[in-house]
């Protein structure tokens, strides 16, 4: 009988229990300047990024999507934001960058994430690690482009399952679209990330967050 792996870690052991489930309060939301603290600075860390874009089109002509924001499907069955951690002597930059080429197929002499497009960075006091994240706003020509590209990446079919888009409103019912989305299970705190963004990017308010967080389904 071939060996399938069901059941088993192999060579993921070292660093599953990154993806562990875990509470909202596992997460304290760290400054410029704590990130320098010794504490935070000599730890593992992880980066990822929302790519983004902007646009006024309406979905069935009834919904305003607000903008294309780009996520993954991910190996473990958790939806999740392209990214990882970083290597060893790697910045944090220079790791993300180079976790979209793996992930995204995206250009390796793009760099396309820079120092100014941080938007928040936390600690998971129970694995020691320093989550940073990013966003960035694309044309709709290049998020197309790279949607389009993604399935070409080097980690296409292991570690990433597919790119998704993010239904950014609420149907008739009041819980289809975002606020059903928002339960889907997330790697980590990428559904803390998501939600940090929309708000802290003004794609979204925080009433209109809070809404969608706690919709209920209708019964039939």
């Amino acid at each position: 009988m071939t060996e399938t792996g069901d059941g088993s870690w192999g060579h993921l052991e070292d660093t599953e229990y990154f993806g562990r489930i875990s509470s909202t309060t596992d997460y304290a939301v760290l400054t410029k300047e704590n990130l320098k603290e010794s504490k935070y600075a000599t730890c593992t860390q992880a980066a990822h990024c929302m790519i983004y874009c902007t646009h006024t089109q309406r979905i069935f002509d009834l919904y305003s999507a607000r903008a294309a924001v780009l996520m993954q499907m991910r190996f473990d069955g958790y939806i999740g934001f392209p990214g990882g951690l970083i290597d060893e002597g790697e910045d944090v930059i220079t790791g993300l960058n180079r976790e979209l080429v793996e992930e995204m197929n995206i250009s390796p002499t793009r760099n396309l994430i820079k120092d100014e497009n941080h938007i928040v960075s936390h600690w998971n006091k129970s694995t020691k690690l320093v989550l940073n994240f990013y966003a960035v706003e694309v044309t709709m020509d290049e998020l197309f482009h790279i949607e389009k590209n993604s399935v070409f990446a080097h980690d296409y079919g292991t570690e990433v399952l597919g790119t998704l888009r993010v239904p950014l409103y609420t149907m008739g019912d009041g819980y289809r679209g975002f606020p059903n989305f928002l339960n889907n299970k997330f790697c980590g705190n990428s559904k803390q990330q998501l939600l940090y963004s929309l708000h802290h990017l003004g794609l979204m308010t925080e009433e209109e967050i809070q809404n969608a967080v706690n919709a209920k389904p209708v019964s039939a």
